[in-house]
């Protein structure tokens, strides 16, 4: 990966945002392909303006994309058991939490995890989590 190309490859992704009415203001978060990145993407991330972030590790919330033919597959129901298992075995739960989930699966994913969200949002309610919008942090 070259300046270049991250650059190029970055800023064609906000013009095709914009097509959908979301400017670069409105969308300071780079949360890296495949969630990898080092000390040179992290900081020609913020010479453009924008905010590094990556999910917080503990559950699998992130297998939500694999297919049962891969062999790290995770159904939807046990990346829902290791989020409810993670929130009850930690003493600060979920608390500052960033659940990565790819509401984009694709149609080879039998079982949504999107699906699940309402549950999981009732479930984290109960135990008096509220949800917060990343952009709001910043403020």
């Amino acid at each position: 990966m070259t300046r270049s190309t991250f650059n190029t490859d970055l800023d064609a992704n906000y013009k095709a945002m914009q097509q959908f009415g979301i400017s670069k203001q409105q969308a300071k978060f780079f949360l890296p392909p495949y969630e990898w990145y080092n000390d040179t993407i992290a900081s020609w991330t913020k010479s453009k303006g924008l905010q590094l972030i990556n999910y917080t590790p503990g559950t699998i919330s992130h297998a939500d994309y694999t297919t049962k033919d891969l062999k790290n597959y995770r159904s939807s129901e046990e990346i829902l058991k290791s989020i409810l298992s993670y929130e009850q075995s930690h003493e600060a739960g979920l608390n500052g939490f960033i659940l990565l989930m790819h509401i984009g699966a694709g149609p080879g994913r039998p079982d949504k995890l999107y699906n699940k969200l309402p549950e999981i949002i009732k479930y984290l309610k109960t135990k008096g989590y509220s949800l917060v919008r990343v952009d709001n942090l910043l403020k």
